[in-house]
Order: structure tokens, then C-alpha cells, then sequence
């Protein structure tokens, strides 16, 4: 009887497991549908080792267009499949249509081999090289908008974004670090070749990565914007706005108004990435690709762009060429209405104004000198070089 009853029991029990793993397998089920694909491992050999780095490609993709590519970075002496998991971003993937990777940091000889995106001793070992191999390794099998690659990362990460945007900048167009401000002295480091655009999440209350920054290592929140909104031409001013009451939105414009930096300021927020942990009232994943998407290796899109032979608009119908030019700039629009031109410097200086209102327009450019210049029609700004 007792063997019956045991055996019953042990029944029951499989019929209850079972049932369970049905349920389980479900609802793991369930969970893949939200993601038509996985994330997937895969390695390259870069100066001597073995480098690891996960990708999650949107079922979109289907070798026919360009899709943008982000690099997400965890911080420091973390991995892979615990950042994947904390900033996950593959639903914004999914729906926005870019590559996603999240690269592994590589052991630190100089910090006791733990896993750094910059060494502890400076000139161990340099990691900007890695992940331009890792985008010419990744545009070899997938089709990449090689205009539209992007870096983010948090604390340690978000070192490593500025270091991107520094020294990979022909290849970077927009980055945003979380957690983190910049290092110390970036002139003796920092060459961006083009409008770069910032954005920073940085709390208030961050006793990891300070914001009034770490003397000697770290610049404060503001020095740290200042740089940039500097070298992208902006008013030294910020505007602000107010996203939630414990999240304020700053925004450095140039002249032109265009938006290059910004940050999510979080009053009271620690070493956090919003959204998945500390701050709730924003997502960090989520603002972090609406800010960099609007950006390619030229800069704000649509709002100026560094062409050098011809732009043309479809949406304003539109012309200008040549570009270099000499001294007589053609403007030819396909319908014959009055617009407004001007030309400003680099600084936001007005330099030459008028209308334009034929099909074929010259504008005379003779009284500028030689310089980069932007012209701006119907609040549509491009480069303009002035050769003579």
C-alpha cells in the first residue's frame, strides 16, 4: 500500500513537472516572440587575443538596406551577459531597425586583470583600434549605414564612448556616455574631426563618478559640457527643460539652432543607468538612441551637412553647387519663389544675406575669404568651403 501510495505520489509529482515544463516552455515561448531573434556570441582576433562580442541583428534585417550600428559598453570589470541583460535593448532595435552589439572589455594587466576599456596604467593597452576592427569585421557580413555608428556605454563604458568619440571619430558619429564625465585635459587627447553629437545622463548625487567631476582625473558635469558644446560651435548657454521632477533636460544649440549636446541632468540620481535601475522616471536606453539617431558622420541631420560637391534637397526642391566654390555660388530651386539666404561663420557670425527668388540664383561671393562657412535657406543649413 505504501509503494502504491509512493507510486502515485511520484505520478502526480511527474504529471505536476510535466505540466510545469509545458507551462515553462510556453511561456518561454511567449517571451521569443518579442524578440524574432537572440542575441549572438561571436569573437575576432585583435592584437594578439581573442576578443568576445555579442550582436543582435532585428528579423527586419534583410541584407537590402543599410542599417545604423550601436555599440553598447558595460562598465568596468563587467560582462557581457550581465550588461545584455541589464540595458537590453533589443525592443528598440526591433523597432528602429539598427545592429546592436555589446562588446567584452579585455583583462587589465595594470589592475590585477580586471575587465577595463581603459587600463589603469595609461599606454597598457589601447582599445580604440579593437572596435575599429570589430565595425570593418561586422560591415563585412552585415550591411552597415557606415554613416550612422554610434557608441554608448555606462561608467567605465561611458569612458570608452568618449574615447570613441575623441579618437574614432571619422567612424563615430554620435555618442552618449551614462555615469560618467570626461577625462581630464582633453586637449591633449580629444580630436573630433566633426560636429560629434553628446549626450550625458549624469546623477547628481553619483559618488562613483562625481558630478563636479574628480580633480586631476575627472572634469566636472560643466566642464565637461562646456568642452563639447565648444568644439561643436554651440551658445556657451544651455536651455532647459523639465522631463520628470527629478530629471532636467539642458541643450546646447549652435547659432543655427542646431542641437549638438545635451544632458539628462537627474537630481539626486546615483551610479545609475534610468530606467533599469535608480531613476524610474525616464528609460536611458530609451532617450539614448532618440538623441543619437538623429545624428550622422556629418552631423545633425537635416540640419547641416558637410558635403563638399553638391547638396541637394528633395524636400526643400533645391539645388547648390559648386561646393568648394570660388566666388560665384549657383542656388537652382525647381520652383520659382522668393526664399531667404544667409551665410554665417563657424561661430554663428552673419556674413552675407539676401533673397533668392528665380529658378537659377548666383549669389556673389567675392567679399568673403577663404573659409568654412555655413549657409542656411528656408532654415535648411549645409557646409559651405570658400576656396580662392
Amino acid at each position: 500500500m505504501k509503494q502504491l501510495k509512493h507510486y502515485k505520489m511520484k505520478y502526480n509529482f511527474r504529471i505536476m513537472t510535466t505540466k510545469r515544463l509545458i507551462s515553462l516552455l510556453i511561456f518561454i515561448t511567449t517571451l521569443n516572440v518579442s524578440y524574432a531573434q537572440g542575441y549572438t556570441s561571436a569573437t575576432i582576433q585583435h592584437d594578439g587575443l581573442t576578443r568576445e562580442y555579442s550582436i543582435y541583428v532585428p528579423a527586419s534585417y534583410d541584407g537590402t538596406t543599410d542599417f545604423p550600428l550601436l555599440f553598447n559598453f558595460h562598465g568596468g570589470d563587467d560582462v557581457i551577459t550581465n550588461w545584455q541583460t541589464t540595458a537590453d535593448m533589443r525592443p528598440i532595435a526591433d523597432t528602429a531597425n539598427f545592429i546592436l552589439v555589446y562588446p567584452q572589455a579585455r583583462p587589465d594587466p595594470s589592475d590585477g586583470n580586471s575587465l577595463n576599456w581603459l587600463p589603469k596604467t595609461p599606454g597598457t593597452f589601447d582599445d580604440v583600434p579593437f572596435i575599429s576592427a570589430l565595425i570593418d569585421t561586422i560591415a563585412s557580413n552585415y550591411q552597415i549605414d557606415q554613416n550612422r555608428i554610434y557608441a554608448c556605454g555606462y561608467s567605465l563604458g561611458g569612458d570608452m564612448s568618449f574615447e570613441l568619440g575623441c579618437k574614432l571619430s571619422n567612424r563615430i558619429a554620435a555618442i552618449a556616455p551614462v555615469a560618467r564625465t570626461m577625462q581630464s585635459n582633453p586637449n591633449s587627447f580629444c580630436s573630433p574631426v566633426h560636429p560629434t553629437g553628446v549626450l550625458t545622463i549624469l546623477g547628481t548625487d553619483d559618488f562613483i563618478s562625481p558630478y563636479g567631476g574628480y580633480p586631476g582625473y575627472y572634469l566636472s558635469a560643466a566642464a565637461t559640457h562646456s568642452y563639447w558644446a565648444t568644439h561643436n560651435n554651440c551658445n556657451a548657454t544651455a536651455t532647459m527643460s523639465t522631463v520628470s521632477p527629478s530629471v532636467e533636460r539642458y541643450t546646447w544649440s549652435t547659432a543655427l539652432g542646431c542641437d549638438y549636446v545635451e544632458e539628462l541632468k537627474v537630481i539626486g540620481g546615483g551610479h545609475d543607468w534610468p530606467g533599469s535601475f535608480g531613476n524610474m522616471t525616464i528609460d536611458a536606453s530609451e532617450e539614448i538612441w532618440k538623441f543619437v539617431s538623429r545624428y550622422d558622420i556629418n552631423g545633425l541631420i537635416g540640419c547641416a551637412t558637410t558635403s563638399l560637391n553638391e547638396y541637394s534637397s528633395t524636400q526643400e526642391n533645391y539645388r547648390v553647387y559648386p561646393n568648394p566654390v570660388n566666388s560665384q555660388l549657383t542656388v537652382e530651386m525647381e520652383i520659382a519663389e522668393e526664399k531667404e539666404f544667409r551665410i554665417y561663420s563657424t561661430i554663428g557670425e552673419l556674413m552675407l544675406s539676401g533673397r533668392l527668388n528665380s529658378n537659377i540664383n548666383t549669389i556673389d561671393l567675392s567679399s568673403l575669404p577663404p573659409n568654412v562657412y555655413i549657409l542656411n535657406i528656408s532654415n535648411h543649413s549645409i557646409k559651405l568651403i570658400i576656396t580662392k
